[in-house]
């Protein structure tokens, strides 16, 4: 749903870096004029001048540095004064800007239309380049890490430039553990390129390259997935039956990506010493193995309570004894079905945002006004929707697929709180800007909560009301209990991939175990429903993402919760944790809210706050 996968838009045929061919195509369907976003302020044009220096300048600049560090980094430690290890990741840093600036240019272009030739060839082009730059860089934190640690502390005094980046250099030695020699580690990164990485486009070109004859008309992914929210039983049917036929038909290629890259994870996990088969996710996420098995623990257990629960009243509202599998998402009869347009999509986040802070709307206001979101749903353009950071030196993008859907509408608010995190995180600059991703989900989900709080308090009309606690509880469900299915879903996959190759009816069947338990008996999970699991993107390219979602969600349950009990002072310190970026662990973000991640009763308490929507859904219903 949120992360970045591939890639996005931009220059065509060489062009400037807009889509101008389709940019104005958005009125159709009461949309309105859709923005497309303008990547000139990474580079003019896929063949510009300015893109070429720099590739050149970034492979310059990389064997440079090598040269001037390499097997040098001890003594310079030893030394102790400025112009020595502060002087060395200061340069570092730049280099990692200007690389990080080539590939977000190259993935933006990509994800606009990964079904262009052109587009494929610059964003393979850039991810060799950048992978060849990036081998000459590999020393550098490999011996980092190597210098013992009294070392290190006495650099941080002696160094002041040194002791800007310690959070950094902390951070990275937390990875120490798992680190191979150094020859290995060269060997891994190079081989990415046609190993991981190549097995992740090879999904991304052929999902977007699919076609779901629905009435004779055939759709891509996006419009194809919209229909499931059809007020219509038999649109959704002829939706779901859709889908169902065209993934069967690729069925064998997904299953083969699927199998390949769970070897991949384990081939790694075995040489770094990696014991439970997502504990590098989780050092990544710097987050302890004991906190997300709580977290999934109190899902798992409120299963009963959340989404069997609520299915079975939505049941009741829509007639059935039983839904099947593609009246999940349905609307209820008292949903509003006037499509939204751009502008009021806008202005209610907007809105809801300035409520909470004038400069968190001010934000947000600059991704409208200066072409840094690409709208409109198209062929060829990546599903889904993600907000990418970029660098610090430029502004990060949004890419959405917008229908015009209420729906549509949390996911513009929750890709802004992505990218109002990622402008404020910037100011840590290139190295320490970065969010682990439970913390990053954190400032998306929240931008969502504050939408949704502030239309339902001007919502009194009570079937108006019911169908937005509706909308919002099936959110938090398809957040959190969704989520953490999937993560299930992931274990069984990778545990059993040690054992053997999975073949598609074994992965059908295991994806079937975890949707039952998870959705409850009030949906029926019909024929074809067992394919579903082909078309999740964060499988492919960062296995066990998902938890983040349903960790986030939790959190900002809890974190609104604070806001709700007393306002004064929690904007200052909101924006402190957000402008923190990567330099604080979750523990401490979380201290000056009185919330601490690490106790169980934290996540009970987080969806307790679903579970008190349902109620209050309940008691609208009548109790019926």
């Amino acid at each position: 749903m949120h992360a970045f996968s591939g890639l996005p838009s931009t220059a065509r045929n060489g062009g400037p870096a807009r889509d101008t061919d389709r940019a104005r195509g958005g009125r159709d369907g009461g949309l309105g004029d859709l923005p497309v976003w303008n990547l000139a302020d990474l580079y003019p044009a896929i063949d510009s001048p300015e893109l070429a220096a720099d590739l050149a300048r970034a492979a310059e600049e990389a064997a440079a540095f090598e040269a001037r560090w390499k097997g040098k980094l001890a003594e310079a430690a030893a030394a102790g004064d400025a112009g020595g290890l502060g002087e060395a990741v200061r340069a570092y840093e730049a280099i990692e800007e200007r690389m990080g600036r080539l590939m977000s240019f190259a993935g933006l272009v990509y994800a606009g239309d990964t079904s262009d030739p052109k587009r494929a060839k610059l964003y393979g082009d850039v991810q060799e380049k950048m992978t060849d730059a990036g081998a000459r860089l590999l020393f550098f934190t490999l011996e980092l890490n190597k210098i013992d640690d009294a070392l290190i502390a006495s650099a941080f005094d002696a160094d002041p430039l040194f002791g800007h980046y310690r959070p950094w250099v902390l951070d990275l030695r937390k990875d120490r553990p798992h680190q191979l020699e150094d020859r290995v580690e060269q060997l891994f990164h190079e081989k990415s390129v046609t190993g991981r990485g190549a097995w992740n486009r090879l999904f991304d070109e052929t999902m977007t390259a699919l076609r779901f004859e629905v009435d004779g008309e055939a759709l891509t992914l996006e419009p194809t997935l919209n229909r499931l929210q059809d007020p219509q039983p038999d649109a959704r049917r002829k939706a779901s039956e859709a889908l169902a036929a065209t993934f069967k038909d690729n069925l064998r290629v997904f299953t083969l990506i699927t199998n390949t890259l769970a070897k991949d994870k384990e081939i790694s996990d075995r040489w770094r010493g990696f014991e439970d088969i997502a504990d590098s996710r989780h050092l990544a996420n710097r987050v302890e193995r004991e906190v997300v098995a709580a977290l999934a623990d109190a899902v798992r257990q409120a299963y009963p309570r959340l989404s069997h629960r609520y299915y079975a009243m939505k049941a009741r509202w829509l007639g059935m004894e039983t839904m099947n599998h593609w009246d999940r998402n349905a609307p209820l009869p008292e949903t509003p079905q006037a499509t939204i347009g751009w502008g009021e999509a806008r202005d209610t986040v907007l809105d809801a945002y300035r409520g909470f802070s004038p400069e968190m709307a001010d934000i947000a206001r600059r991704f409208f006004d200066r072409q840094w979101i690409d709208a409109p749903a198209r062929p060829g353009k990546a599903p889904g929707a993600f907000a990418h950071p970029t660098v610090p030196s430029v502004h990060p993008y949004v890419l959405l697929n917008y229908m015009g859907k209420p729906r549509d509408v949390m996911t513009l608010a929750h890709e802004l709180g992505h990218g109002v995190h990622q402008v404020l995180a910037g100011e840590q600059g290139a190295l320490m800007a970065a969010t682990p991703l439970t913390l990053a989900e954190t400032a998306s989900v929240f931008g969502e909560m504050l939408t949704f709080r502030s239309l339902l308090e001007r919502t009194t009309e009570p079937r108006e009301r019911k169908a937005m606690l509706a909308q919002k509880v099936e959110d938090m469900i398809n957040t959190v209990v969704r989520q953490i299915a999937f993560y299930e879903f992931e274990r069984k996959v990778h545990i059993e991939r040690r054992q053997g190759e999975l073949t598609s009816d074994r992965l059908g069947e295991m994806w079937l175990e975890v949707q039952a338990d998870s959705l409850g008996p009030a949906i029926r999970l019909r024929e074809g429903y067992e394919v579903f699991w082909a078309y999740i993107p964060h499988f492919i390219h960062a296995p066990f993402y998902v938890y983040a979602y349903a960790f986030g969600d939790c959190l900002v349950n809890s974190l609104f919760a604070v806001y709700q009990q007393d306002q004064a002072g929690f904007q200052e310190k909101y924006f402190a944790m957000l402008r923190a970026g990567g330099t604080k662990h979750h523990s401490e973000l979380l201290a000056p809210f009185g919330l601490d991640a690490s106790d169980p009763a934290f996540w009970t308490r987080g969806l307790a706050v679903i579970e008190g929507l349902i109620d209050e859904l309940e008691a609208l219903d009548g109790g019926q």
